[in-house]
């Protein structure tokens, strides 16, 4: 790219397209979402956050990260399924993004306890009483046992539709 001095302090770049091209470039480069822009959430947990007007339609990215929920008033809700970072963008009726945030789920990070017996991982919440808790990345027995028991108590809980116990 050239520029020309016109005498007058001004200088006449020659390639105005390529000049366009790299603002337009600068202004619209990715950039690292800022505090504002993530919703941080503990794994199993939800957050209540405000919508803009006019949003007719939500799109997450990684539903097995974050899974949301419009409720009257302009809320939602957003639940943290899985363990990462993914997004949400919330539409108009014609298109426009009107809202974008990233969402981060991470594990939580007070009172439990992770026990590793070689490989074998198992996790306990300890509040005051240690239990054992369903984790994401606990050996598959461990994990599945407590899945198990955990849906069985749900159903009985439920009145015992679609559960049945084993005794």
């Amino acid at each position: 790219m050239t520029t020309i001095n016109n005498g007058a302090g001004w200088r006449i770049v020659r390639y105005p397209l390529m000049a366009i091209a790299m603002i337009a470039a600068m202004v619209t480069a990715p950039r690292p979402a800022l505090a504002a822009d993530m919703i941080n959430i503990v794994l199993d947990q939800a957050v209540v956050t405000k919508l803009p007007d006019r949003i007719s339609t939500i799109v997450v990215g990684n539903p097995l990260i974050a899974d949301v929920s419009i409720q009257s008033g302009g809320l939602l809700i957003v639940t943290g399924k899985g363990y990462g970072v993914t997004n949400m963008l919330a539409f108009d009726r014609n298109g426009a993004v009107l809202l974008e945030r990233q969402i981060r789920v991470q594990g939580p990070n007070d009172s439990v306890v992770v026990v590793y017996r070689g490989v074998e991982r198992e996790s306990y919440s300890c509040t005051p009483m240690c239990e054992r808790r369903v984790t994401l990345g606990d050996t598959p027995a461990f994990f599945e046992t407590n899945l198990n028991q955990t849906g069985s108590r749900t159903g009985q809980a439920q009145g015992g539709i679609g559960q049945s116990v084993q005794r």
